[in-house]
């Protein structure tokens, strides 16, 4: 079964436009499909059959669209895996139950090595029966374990079959994300070209904007505060840029507005997407609104005791490491507390972060969002803390732009506090560091 002809089709059509451009050069769609010929025969070259699970360590560049095109046609199961999770490889592979290792160096040359026996999970079956291929996703495990979610590719393709706009696009989000996989197949489904960083700082980010033209940038919240603290859009001209999404976090309410302000000629708009169940399409109410519409064609969404829940046309088969987290008539139950106003919702935060205070619930982004406004404030992490007596107290994890006295800051932060919240969210410990409050997915770390 070809499940991925389709994008081959658009290749063949395409082929004198640049598809992707890795270091300065641009490959070209006919480049591509050629290189996913050759790399179909080198793995018929060694016996890397239809089924086998296959770990790809590598990050975005030509070859590694290239070989993930290929493995897709050769309905193996992949799993790609990034520097970013280099201290629990080990315990991917082990739970994925890796057969073949592609590993993708820095010239962006491929070895391939033989792992294991074959691997035997029923998800894995249920997919060789079929003759699809399937991916596995490791969830980032910022409130816990990491998560081995199995999708079928075949439905997760099928949504990229409906032509829609052409950009020029910031490959930001990472290869063995959700959201990197769905701005990759976005972008190469429309003919559009994907923009290849192979650094992710601000400076670098908005140089290659500039640079190449670029008309889209898929990213989160913390990055686009990385961009204000730094003023990086001061020094690089960012006139092609046309749309900017962001999701995998709750958005600072004045993050939005400052970049708002900043770019009135930027669209701004949130998506929704999860591991499990793949990127929703969505509308933002307007570029500078939390509320956002989520669903569209495949996915239908609804709310239950205020936590949203999802049921997708792709929505993973299961868990290799974790109980179903679909209800009996199979919805995703996501774990996402959201308020709802007619069409549109307003993400919260995930349950798992509540903090609850002698009964009171405190959402960590409420208290996050009075913060950042407050003078000197680089970043804020707010988390909760076991207490006898009210069950937990709110904490925060603050970064300063600047030095300063702990004490008197402390003082007035409390006092800034206070004027604007009720009295059991305001944070009763108030740490201070040096460190980013971010992991290599630029997604907030909130654990104490």
């Amino acid at each position: 079964m070809n499940s991925a002809q389709f994008l081959f089709d658009v290749f063949q059509k395409n082929q004198t436009s640049a598809a992707i451009i890795w270091r300065g050069h641009s490959y070209r769609f006919g480049w591509i499909l050629d290189r996913v010929n050759d790399w179909k025969i080198e793995l018929e070259k060694n016996r890397i059959a239809p089924g086998s699970v296959v770990i790809f360590e590598g990050e975005f560049s030509p070859n590694a669209v290239a070989m993930l095109l290929a493995l897709i046609d050769a309905s193996c199961i992949i799993v790609p895996l990034t520097k970013s999770v280099r201290d629990k490889k080990d315990e991917f592979i082990r739970v994925a139950q890796g057969e073949i290792l592609l590993t993708l160096d820095h010239e962006d040359e491929i070895s391939i090595s033989v792992l294991g026996p074959r691997a035997n999970n029923p998800i894995y079956e249920s997919l060789r029966t079929m003759g699809h291929p399937g991916l596995v996703l490791f969830s980032s495990g910022s409130t816990g374990k990491s998560k081995a979610a199995v999708h079928d590719f075949v439905p997760m393709l099928d949504k990229f079959k409906m032509p829609r706009h052409v950009y020029r696009t910031i490959a930001f989000l990472l290869f063995d994300h959700i959201g990197g996989v769905n701005t990759l197949l976005y972008t190469l489904s429309n003919a559009g070209t994907l923009i290849i960083c192979e650094e992710r700082s601000p400076d670098y980010v908005l140089g290659a904007v500039e640079k190449f033209g670029a008309e889209l940038l898929p990213t989160s919240p913390t990055f686009i505060n990385l961009i204000l603290l730094s003023e990086a859009y001061r020094r690089h001209e960012l006139g092609s840029l046309k749309l900017v999404t962001y999701g995998t976090e709750v958005m600072p309410e004045l993050t939005l507005k400052r970049f708002h302000e900043l770019f009135p000629n930027i669209q701004l708009a949130q998506t929704y997407g999860l591991s499990e169940v793949g990127i929703l399409r969505a509308k933002s109410r307007s570029s500078d609104s939390l509320w956002v519409k989520i669903g569209g064609e495949g996915f239908e969404t609804r709310v239950v005791d205020g936590t949203l829940q999802i049921k997708a046309k792709s929505a993973m088969l299961g868990y290799l490491n974790a109980p179903s987290p679909f209800t009996e008539d199979g919805w995703f139950m996501t774990g996402d507390s959201v308020e709802v106003d007619g069409e549109y919702m307003k993400i919260l935060g995930r349950k798992s972060e509540l903090i609850n205070v002698g009964g009171e619930k405190v959402y960590p982004s409420e208290v996050e969002n009075v913060i950042q406004e407050f003078e000197n404030v680089a970043e804020v992490a707010v988390y909760g803390e076991k207490n006898p007596l009210v069950g937990n107290i709110v904490c925060a994890r603050v970064r300063l732009k600047e030095g300063e006295g702990s004490l008197d800051f402390v003082s007035r932060l409390k006092r800034f506090c206070r004027e604007r919240m009720q009295p059991y969210k305001i944070p009763v410990k108030i740490a201070f560091t040096k460190q980013m409050q971010y992991n290599e997915r630029y997604k907030k770390m909130r654990q104490a």
